[in-house]
């Protein structure tokens, strides 16, 4: 790696800390053991056609903290990740339907927003290099014929109202052979979508109408101890502790108690795994919806008093997600700091990880620069700046030190690829519903 790629690598914090690069250092020397486990675990349960995975690096542990089955963000990868797409599209593609020639892709219907628009153009553009012809697809009920909308960038999209003809989806006189979802169905799932022949990757059951993030991470907790047991660690350090607490109504503070009682039992676990591990900052926690996206209904808690003592404005902003879905469950999640900044002014940052299928294909650095180490950075404000992935993260050159940088992302790949692993299991167990 020459110089100029070493000073395109943002600046970690926790490169100089002690317990996360013994982690990194024993995924590094169990090289051949992670992948041969890996592998097994893709016979198993095959991988989601795509996911991102929200990483937090705490210097003690690293751990994912959302991962997003319907992934936006594909125009804020860097450059050097369109190989590793590409190859990976071409085999999830030819397994899912070997005969698949032409790809319907159905984005989200809030089209307003242009910079998403980048996004749908860049993995318009990634299928077309990988050999598919592309068509755009609404669910919109209002969409009545074509219509063109041009991004942020000045991408020109035509969308197509999606029409059904017995048993498949087409859109004018496309019949495509697989249908891809960009749309994670926040605002509930279409009836279109119901019983269709041609393969929906991912499948519709596992959109926000029907998924739950308490599901993901009980199943992510039973990949992390799995792996844990393979490494003969603790799976604390690359498992959020998480509760959740059923039914809740923020306005009309029902299931407050039970939301206060889980945040105390929470703390006193994360406090245990800090006096253990000899970690001096405060604990806190991540109440959060336990379905839904965009960093919506999201809030910081280091007392359950703060629950109770929550205004007006403050119930509110909890009590609906994501195209106003309102919050009817909520998850209580170990909040697991981020030590790593990014750039001259050293702004807190978090790593995003993508992968197709269950390669890890690139990512990014979600950067904030009015917001703090225990804060959610998916908020107005945040941009993004490119990992530079010098090879893919699941070929590290073992002859580095384990803080050098093509290594740290190893570890990415890894904690980000137990996530993929979880979702795995989420679509085999809930996909169909």
């Amino acid at each position: 790696m020459g110089i100029e790629h070493l000073q395109a690598v943002p600046h970690l914090n926790t490169a100089l800390s002690g317990p996360l690069l013994q982690l990194e250092g024993l995924m590094l020397a169990n090289q051949t053991r992670i992948e041969a486990w890996f592998r097994q675990l893709w016979r198993d349960t095959p991988a989601p056609f795509y996911a991102s995975v929200d990483l937090r690096n705490a210097g003690y542990k690293l751990a994912p903290v959302d991962t997003n089955l319907f992934p936006a963000g594909f125009n804020n990868l860097g450059p050097g990740t369109e190989a590793l797409c590409i190859q990976a599209l071409q085999a999830v593609l030819e397994r899912s339907c070997p005969t698949a020639n032409g790809v319907l892709l159905i984005p989200e219907a809030h089209t307003r927003n242009l910079f998403y628009l980048d996004s749908v153009a860049r993995l318009v553009e990634l299928l077309r290099m990988a050999g598919y012809e592309v068509r755009l697809g609404t669910l919109a009920p209002d969409a009545t014929g074509p219509h063109t909308l041009v991004s942020k960038s000045g991408h020109e999209l035509t969308f197509e109202p999606v029409q059904r003809e017995n048993d498949r989806l087409s859109v004018g006189d496309f019949r495509p052979c697989v249908v891809v979802l960009n749309n994670d169905l926040s605002s509930g799932r279409p009836a279109i979508l119901d019983g269709v022949k041609q393969p929906i990757l991912p499948p519709p059951g596992v959109g926000w109408s029907n998924r739950l993030k308490s599901e993901h991470f009980t199943l992510y907790s039973d990949v992390a101890r799995e792996f844990a047991e393979l490494l003969g660690i603790d799976p604390w350090l690359v498992d959020p502790l998480h509760r959740n607490c059923g039914q809740i109504n923020f306005m009309k503070r029902e299931g407050e108690e039970c939301l206060a009682g889980n945040i105390d039992a929470l703390l006193t676990q994360i406090r245990a795994k800090y006096s253990a591990y000899g970690i001096e900052q405060e604990p806190f926690v991540v109440v959060k919806a336990d379905a839904g996206t965009y960093g919506m209904a999201v809030m910081m808690v280091r007392s359950s008093d703060e629950v109770r003592q929550l205004n007006r404005k403050q119930r509110t902003k909890m009590a609906a997600g994501k195209e106003g879905l309102e919050v009817s469950g909520a998850i209580i999640q170990e909040g697991v700091y981020t030590l790593e900044t990014w750039g001259e002014k050293q702004s807190t940052a978090e790593p995003v990880v993508y992968m197709i299928d269950h390669f890890v294909v690139g990512g990014f650095y979600r950067v904030h620069t009015g917001k703090g180490t225990s804060d959610n950075l998916n908020a107005p404000g945040m941009q993004f700046e490119p990992l530079a992935f010098a090879e893919p993260c699941n070929t590290p050159d073992l002859a580095r030190a384990p803080g050098a940088c093509a290594n740290r992302f190893y570890g990415y790949g890894v904690v980000a690829r137990l996530a993929l692993a979880a979702a795995a299991r989420e679509i085999a167990r809930f996909g169909s519903r």
